[in-house]
């Protein structure tokens, strides 16, 4: 496996932290020159160990976001999670348990389509014995919530590299400009202004314009897709649990404050509490689920599943520890 040292660590997290701040000011904050941090980002990304992906925040540009959990029979669960991972409304799409589940989230922009998906297509699909559908109703960590796994730099740092914007309240409206550019995004993160231009239709100063204005005010944020295993964590898990809806804030919020999780969120169903947790082995998830779960109250029920292969992060396939865009 590929080996990333301690500036490459660096280059992650203040990359988590402002996707597209200028190399200039990252190479300032890590106190190397422009060049090395240059170089050390097209090495990570030319070898599909790294992307930058722009990508809408689901609740402000009213998109439907569900987490799908699918039961196939044993000779189907890699061929259904292939094709999930190749629809542009589906992400982080996941084997878990024995390799019999597959674990998907997906974004649609209308009711419309999200029902089609779940009453037509899927159902057709005879090697899918069990579809739940969980409608994601309070994200407590993930998306613009920044993962707190990476400690590589300092307060200081940190506070140096961070992105002050004005988030609003309500759905932003977006027009087919903004889809445009939102697509661009999701291909890379860091694509410059004359491409943003060429993908939108307009002036480089304009395009610039619209993106610092969907990401200042919420509607748009910066992800790092990398295999965890890459930054130490190769264990990967599901958790499900059952918390007394009075409790979910503060269990909510507990999850979301361990290192070890990157995505936490409310959802509907009897299980209404799922994080996406990240451990070194076995023993540290272990060490988790008795510690820090055991020691929460309001979990009255929990159900682990390993997660066995990663076939999409949040926006591209993957190949190992490779990330691979299709388009290329």
């Amino acid at each position: 496996m590929t080996e990333l040292d301690d500036l490459d660590h660096q280059l992650v997290q203040a990359l988590l932290i402002d996707g597209r701040a200028p190399f200039s000011r990252i190479a300032a904050v890590l106190d190397v020159s422009d060049q090395t941090v240059i170089r050390r980002y097209r090495r990570l990304r030319t070898a599909g160990l790294i992307r930058v992906v722009g990508l809408p925040v689901g609740h402000r540009v009213g998109l439907l976001e569900s987490w799908l959990r699918l039961q196939c029979t044993p000779d189907a669960a890699v061929a259904v999670a292939d094709a999930l991972a190749r629809r542009p409304d589906i992400a982080w799409v996941t084997l878990n348990s024995g390799g019999t589940e597959v674990n998907c989230v997906t974004r649609a922009r209308t009711r419309e389509d999200r029902d089609a998906l779940l009453l037509h297509k899927l159902p057709r699909t005879q090697r899918v014995t069990a579809v739940t559908a969980h409608t994601v109703l309070r994200v407590f960590v993930g998306g613009p919530s920044r993962w707190l796994g990476l400690d590589r730099l300092t307060p200081q740092q940190v506070t140096a590299l961070e992105h002050v914007g004005q988030p609003g309240h309500g759905q932003v409206q977006l027009d087919a400009t903004d889809l445009a550019l939102f697509a661009a995004l999701a291909r890379d993160g860091r694509v410059g202004y004359p491409e943003l231009a060429r993908a939108t239709g307009l002036s480089e100063s304009t395009a610039r314009r619209r993106l610092e204005h969907l990401h200042d005010t919420g509607a748009l944020f910066f992800d790092v897709e990398i295999d965890p295993a890459l930054l130490g964590f190769p264990t990967q898990a599901t958790l499900w649990a059952t918390v007394a809806p009075a409790d979910l804030p503060a269990a909510g919020a507990a999850l979301a404050a361990h290192p070890g999780v990157p995505f936490a969120a409310a959802v509907t169903g009897s299980a209404n509490l799922v994080a996406v947790v990240l451990c070194r082995d076995t023993d540290e998830l272990y060490e988790f689920l008795t510690g820090k779960v055991g020691s929460l109250p309001a979990i009255q029920k929990v159900e682990l599943t390993p997660v066995i292969r990663t076939v999409k992060r949040a926006g591209l396939l993957t190949d190992g520890h490779r990330l691979v865009d299709p388009a290329e």
